[in-house]
This record gives structure tokens, C-alpha cells and sequence, in this order.
């Protein structure tokens, strides 16, 4: 009964963890769909910011969890 409990846990987690990856992903293409499309930039530029999200994405996360950790310890 515990790995069923563990189980249903670990869903919710990953489940919450996956939004927000859908969110973020969301609303980064939509920032740089509607700048290009005002400034009208090359294409080349567009998709390097389209790849420039994933290391925005890991860097965020990154930041935000050092935060938590630092003020787990304070």
C-alpha cells in the first residue's frame, strides 16, 4: 500500500512540475512570437531566441532553487 502512496505522490509532483514547464514554455514563445512580430526581426534571430529559452528556462530554475536553498538555511 506505501508504493501506491508513494506512487499518487510522485504523479502529483511531476504533474505540477510539468505545468509548470508548460507554462513557462508558453509564455516564453508567446514573448518572442510578439516581439518579432512588432520589430519585424530576421529569422535567424527569432529561432535563437526560440533555442536562447531553454537555457533561459534552465537558468531560472536554477536561480530559483538556490534561492529556496539559501533560505533554508538562514
Amino acid at each position: 500500500m506505501s508504493g501506491v502512496r508513494e506512487w499518487i505522490t510522485t504523479a502529483r509532483e511531476e504533474r505540477w512540475g510539468l505545468l509548470v514547464d508548460l507554462a513557462f514554455a508558453v509564455a516564453w514563445v508567446t514573448m518572442v512570437d510578439l516581439l518579432f512580430r512588432v520589430l519585424e526581426g530576421p529569422d535567424w534571430a527569432y529561432y535563437m531566441f526560440m533555442l536562447a529559452g531553454i537555457i533561459a528556462y534552465f537558468g531560472f530554475f536554477a536561480s530559483l532553487e538556490l534561492a529556496r536553498s539559501s533560505e533554508r538555511e538562514q
